[in-house]
């Protein structure tokens, strides 16, 4: 074989190996990106407990229980369903694992007015609510005026939104 036809063989080859693995690259760049990141509100990067942080390190049984918002610390961690959360104490991180559910933030820990109308916002809470034992996160100030304007109505579209779309990307919301 000459040089030339080694050299031509070698260009087809390698151009066969480049359209494969743009051909691949682009199938899985086509797959929707769902994580557990998208089912719950959390801050990028992940905490010493190997999960991402929910509730931006508040601390959740400090806030249902007695309307604190403290920050917690990383030296009180528990993750639950992937994401870990932050507690003032060993008490509070105690009393949390025993009832998670009580205390993890409604909707994934997304904006509830966003939920409602079928959108995953920031829920920050700095802007948030205990009703019926349950905790509401809201994106700012402005949208958590316009929850207080109809409570039971935001948190009855937020549930029924919620169902549909808890699985989505944001980003395709």
């Amino acid at each position: 074989m000459t040089n030339s036809k080694i050299t031509a063989s070698k260009i087809k080859v390698s151009k066969n190996i480049l359209l494969a693995s743009i051909l691949s690259f682009s199938a899985v760049m086509t797959i929707p990106a769902v994580q557990a990141a998208d089912e719950h509100n959390v801050v990028p990067g992940l905490t010493a407990a190997g999960a991402p942080l929910g509730l931006h390190g508040v601390d959740p049984v400090a806030f249902v229980d007695i309307g604190n918002r403290s920050k917690g610390s990383a030296t009180f961690t528990s993750v639950h369903d992937g994401v870990a959360y932050y507690f003032s104490s060993a008490a509070n991180k105690s009393v949390f694992e025993k009832s998670p559910s009580k205390y993890v933030p409604q909707n994934g820990g997304f904006c509830t007015f966003g939920v409602s109308v079928g959108k995953k916002f920031d829920g920050n809470p700095n802007y948030a609510s205990v009703v019926g034992g349950k905790l509401y996160v809201f994106l700012n100030e402005d949208i958590y005026k316009m929850f207080l304007n109809d409570e039971q109505g935001t948190i009855k579209k937020a549930k029924q939104n919620w169902r549909k779309i808890e699985h989505k990307s944001a980003a395709t919301l």
